[in-house]
C-alpha cells in the first residue's frame, strides 16, 4: 500500500516536470516570438533600422521587414533632399513623408500580425536588396 502511494507519487510528480518543461519551452518560444516581433517592427523606425540589421538577420521574418524599412528610409531621406528645391519640392516632400508615415504603420501592423505583406509602392524595391 505504501509503495502503490510512493509510486503514483512519483508518476504525479514526473507529470509536473513535463508539464513544466512544456511550459518553460513554450514560455521560451513566445519571448523568440516577441524578440523577432520588435525587431522587425524596429525596421520601420527610420534610423533604428541599424538594430536589426546589426543583430538579428538570419530570420527570414525580420530580414523581410528589415529591406522593408531600409526602403521606406531611403525614401524619407531623399523626401529630406526634395523639399529644399523651391515650390515644387515644398509641395512633394511633405506629401511623400506622410505617405513613408502611413507606410510605417502598415508595416509595424503587418509585424504585429505575423505578416510577411509587401508594403504598396515600395515592396517592390525592397525584393531586390540583398543583406
Amino acid at each position: 500500500m505504501i509503495e502503490d502511494n510512493n509510486l503514483e507519487e512519483q508518476e504525479e510528480s514526473q507529470e509536473g516536470l513535463e508539464e513544466t518543461s512544456e511550459e518553460s519551452s513554450s514560455q521560451e518560444e513566445q519571448k523568440e516570438g516577441e524578440e523577432v516581433n520588435i525587431m522587425a517592427a524596429l525596421s520601420y523606425l527610420g534610423i533604428l533600422v541599424i538594430i536589426p540589421i546589426l543583430t538579428n538577420k538570419e530570420d527570414e521574418f525580420v530580414k523581410f521587414h528589415i529591406k522593408q524599412g531600409l526602403v521606406l528610409l531611403i525614401t524619407a531621406v531623399v523626401a529630406m533632399f526634395v523639399g529644399v528645391v523651391p515650390i515644387l519640392g515644398w509641395i512633394i516632400a511633405p506629401l511623400v513623408s506622410l505617405a513613408c508615415l502611413v507606410l510605417a504603420i502598415i508595416g509595424i501592423i503587418n509585424v504585429l500580425g505575423g505578416k510577411k505583406k509587401q508594403l504598396p509602392l515600395i515592396g517592390q524595391y525592397a525584393e531586390k536588396i540583398k543583406i
